[in-house]
């Protein structure tokens, strides 16, 4: 199984995202639409929500309820994201145990944060005059 994202840009650095039946714009300035690394840090909360909510099921600690993350990425002095912090707030009391248990299981399952990975980069090809 395959996903497949087609990204078009026909100038400047707004580019529209087309996948399955939704489209997406993403602006590297940040005027047209969020950033890429706003839309990065989206991304991986939203994968991280189911995550811990199957990681509570699997642990046994039930229905987490409303679940908020505030994803913040730290910058290096490139405005490349250097680190990641989640402060995740949920409805339903945890043990410190308990959460500790959910985010150990939440970060084996959540893909988005697997692919963060050093080895994993696009393997990339060129076709030039394509248009």
């Amino acid at each position: 199984m395959t996903k497949q994202v087609t990204t078009i840009s026909d100038e400047g650095y707004k580019s529209e995202n087309e996948t399955s039946d939704f489209e997406v714009t993403i602006d590297a300035t940040g005027e047209e639409g969020p950033g890429t690394l706003e839309t990065l840090l989206a991304s991986y909360g939203s994968c991280y929500v189911p995550a811990l909510r199957v990681g509570a099921e699997q642990r046994n600690v039930g229905d987490l309820g409303r679940i908020e993350i505030d994803v913040t990425g730290d910058l290096n002095d490139d405005d490349k994201l250097e680190a990641v912090q989640f402060t995740v707030k949920t409805e339903a009391d945890l043990t410190d145990e308990q959460a500790d248990e959910v985010v150990t299981r939440a970060n084996q399952l959540c893909k988005v944060h697997d692919a963060l990975k050093a080895e994993l980069e696009a393997d990339v090809t060129v076709e030039s005059g394509a248009f």
